[in-house]
């Protein structure tokens, strides 16, 4: 049935999954995926103030969203990740 809460979806959470600290700036990075959809790993970014950006898409491994992840740090800092939708 659904909207059943004995249906929901297990999540299966990246051990990359972490805290990440700069320039006086923490956000808590989560890397997920559903285990019964086959649609990939997700990556949410979720600032101090519990505001999450979700990237468009999902990423084939984990490792790929970290690296994503990291791409935006470098280029646009972490002030950029918790700006911006991507």
């Amino acid at each position: 049935m659904p909207g059943d809460a004995s249906q929901e979806s297990e999540v299966d959470f990246s051990p990359l999954c972490q805290f990440v600290s700069r320039d006086g700036v923490t956000v808590r990075v989560e890397i997920y995926r559903v285990l019964d959809v086959d649609d990939g790993w997700t990556l949410e970014v979720i600032a101090q103030d519990e505001i999450s950006a979700v990237w468009d898409g999902t990423f084939d491994t984990d490792e790929d969203a970290w690296a994503a992840f990291q791409a935006v740090l470098e280029a646009e800092g972490i002030h950029g990740l918790t700006e911006t939708v991507h």
